[in-house]
C-alpha cells in the first residue's frame, strides 16, 4: 500500500529502489528526519527544522541550479526511505558532491543504499558527464565510512576537527570516485543487456 496521494514518475530504476524527483510533500519525511537526534549527529544538522524551515530549503533548492534532489523509494510499496542528491555541481570542472540519507532506520543495512548510490553515481557519471563525485563524512560515523569505502570511494583528504557536536570536535574525512573507478568497478552492471 503506498504512502502516496498519487504515485510520481520513477526518474532513475533500480531492482528494489527507485528515485524520483524530490516533491513538496516529501519534506514531511526530511522534516522528521532532520529532527531526529541521531540522525542529526550523523547527518552535521544543528538546527530544527519546522515547517517555515522546510519551506525555505524547498525554495531554495528549487531555485538552485547546482543541484538535484531525488526522493529513494522502496518500488515493492512506493514507502520514501530517503534523500539523495547531486550538489555544488560545477560543470567547467566535471566535479560535483553527493548527498545519501536513508532516514528509515528500519531499512538500514537492507542494501538500498547502496542501490541508491548506483544510480545516483551512474547518473551523475552516466548521463551528466561528471569527472568526480565527492562526499564528506563526519569521521566517527563508521558505518557511513565504511558504506563509502565498500562502494569505491577514496579517502582523499581530512578536515582536523572540522565538524563540532556534542561538546566535542571531530575529523572530516572527504572521500571522492572518479568516472574510470567507477566504470572499473561497475564494468559487469554497466554491460550492455543481451
Amino acid at each position: 500500500m503506498s504512502d502516496e496521494t498519487h504515485l510520481p514518475t520513477p526518474f532513475l530504476v533500480g531492482e528494489r529502489c527507485y528515485l524520483r524527483p524530490l516533491e513538496k510533500n516529501d519534506l514531511r519525511y526530511i522534516r522528521r528526519w532532520a529532527n531526529d537526534p541521531e540522525m542529526r549527529g550523523l547527518t552535521g544538522d544543528v538546527l530544527p527544522m519546522d515547517e517555515a524551515a522546510a519551506k525555505r530549503f524547498w525554495d531554495n533548492l528549487e531555485g538552485d541550479k547546482s543541484r538535484i534532489w531525488f526522493a529513494v523509494v522502496i518500488k515493492e510499496n512506493d514507502h520514501v526511505i530517503g534523500e539523495a542528491g547531486l550538489l555544488r555541481m560545477f560543470h567547467p570542472w566535471r566535479t560535483t558532491d553527493l548527498t545519501l540519507i536513508i532516514g528509515e532506520k528500519d531499512v538500514w543495512g537492507m542494501g538500498y543504499g547502496s542501490e541508491a548510490i548506483y544510480l545516483l553515481l551512474d547518473y551523475a557519471f552516466g548521463s551528466l558527464g561528471f569527472h568526480r563525485v565527492a562526499v564528506g563524512v563526519i569521521g566517527f560515523n563508521h558505518r557511513a565510512l565504511r558504506f563509502y569505502e565498500k562502494i569505491g570511494f577514496e579517502r582523499e583528504g581530512l578536515q582536523r576537527d572540522g565538524y563540532y557536536y556534542n561538546h566535542v570536535f571531530h575529523d572530516f574525512i572527504m572521500m571522492s570516485m572518479l568516472e574510470n573507478e567507477f566504470r572499473a568497478i561497475y564494468k559487469e552492471k554497466l554491460a550492455p543487456k543481451a
